[in-house]
């Protein structure tokens, strides 16, 4: 499933779904490297 993540205040990253982690970030995956960051919620 592809997610996409906020790394700081104006980066997003959109990735393979890897796990969450307990403190509410997801790890996702971009080709052999992994990155962490809050997940972008659904637009409503």
């Amino acid at each position: 499933m592809l997610r996409t993540v906020m790394i700081g205040s104006c980066v997003s990253i959109q990735g393979t779904f890897v796990k969450a982690l307990e403190d509410g970030i997801i790890c996702i995956r971009v080709g052999e490297q992994l990155f962490n960051g809050r997940p972008v919620s659904a637009a409503k």
